[in-house]
């Protein structure tokens, strides 16, 4: 049986703003499934139907068999929940705030100090239990985050977000946190995240949302697989269409996409076809500024199928430049 089910989800807010239209995907047992997107692009609202905080207005889905219109109860209790912004109460202690939760959760009293005991060391916080959650780091609160949502044995997790704002040592700190979590105690996990290298690292597969769509759905592998060539990001001086209508042509592009100041052509031998690529645009009178080369990422997988890219804080902090041959 599948953990997490979403069948033909759709949410419209006020003023006709839809936030997710059909989305559709299904998680086993055991698998982190990455909701991939931009913010805006309806993760977050997915995840909340999920969870019952949000009513579809089509569609429907469930979580550990439990449908999540007809037994909403019976989700909640199936499921671990870290929202985006931080649910502990930090004029208690980390100690205090996972006994209230095991308590919110019915977890019966006669095990709720071991329960708690076990979630703290498993999270590294045992040193840390007893103080005050205000004098927690911004890694500890969201360990202390992922705690709250483990500490009545969940059969699902959702991870919304879960390293928005955190240090790039943190960040990998708290990646092989999840992934520790994935081997050790084999529960389905859907984790959002606009961090490109994040899916990439974590994922056993993904969905890429663009606005309110799944637009592919793959392992990270397959989907850069799926995409031939390598990928040429020149910058110009304005006259993007124009520098994309002189580029199409040419023999060796796949095809050429103008993104603000500038022109990302997929080619099927990138180092050779640079030279090529900057000639044909100085001879049109178009100024290059500078060429980068990359080979196939998740970026060029958005790219394709959204026709626009992720922005640059898509990526970690850490990581923004790497994977590039040539600027």
């Amino acid at each position: 049986m599948d953990a997490i089910v979403a069948e033909h989800l759709s949410k419209t807010y006020p003023k006709g703003v839809r936030a997710v239209e059909d989305v559709s995907f299904r998680v086993e047992p055991g698998e982190i499934f990455g909701l991939l997107g931009p913010n805006g692009a309806g993760k977050t609202t997915t995840v909340r139907m999920l969870a019952t905080l949000t009513k579809p207005d089509g569609g429907t889905g469930s979580v550990a068999g439990h449908d999540i219109l007809r037994d909403p109860a019976g989700v909640r209790r199936a499921l671990g929940y870290m929202a985006q912004a931080s649910g502990v109460d930090k004029h208690a202690t980390g100690r205090e705030n996972l006994t209230l939760q095991a308590q919110l959760h019915r977890v019966p009293r006669s095990e709720i100090r071991k329960r708690v005991d076990h979630v703290l060391e498993w999270v590294g916080l045992a040193d840390a239990a007893d103080r005050m959650v205000r004098t927690y780091s911004g890694g500890m609160k969201r360990r202390l985050d992922i705690a709250l949502g483990l500490v009545h044995e969940p059969e699902v997790l959702f991870l919304d977000e879960p390293t928005t704002g955190l240090d790039p040592e943190t960040r990998a700190a708290l990646w092989e946190d999840l992934l520790r979590l994935k081997h050790e105690r084999r529960l389905a996990v859907l984790l959002t995240t606009h961090y490109l290298d994040e899916a990439d690292r974590l994922c056993d597969r993904l969905a890429i949302v663009d606005r309110g769509r799944v637009v592919a759905e793959g392992t990270p592998a397959e989907l850069k697989a799926a995409i031939r060539g390598d990928r040429v990001t020149l910058e110009v001086e304005q006259r993007t269409a124009e520098a994309a209508a002189v580029l199409a042509p040419l023999d060796g592009v796949l095809d050429v996409v103008p993104n603000g100041r500038e022109v990302v052509a997929r080619v099927l031998h990138g180092a050779t076809a640079i030279p090529q690529l900057v000639t044909v645009l100085e001879r049109a009178g178009i100024t290059v500024q500078s060429v980068a080369l990359h080979r196939p990422s998740l970026d060029d997988v958005y790219l394709h199928h959204t026709g626009h890219r992720m922005i640059s804080d898509n990526l970690a902090p850490e990581m923004v430049g790497q994977g590039e041959e040539r600027r």
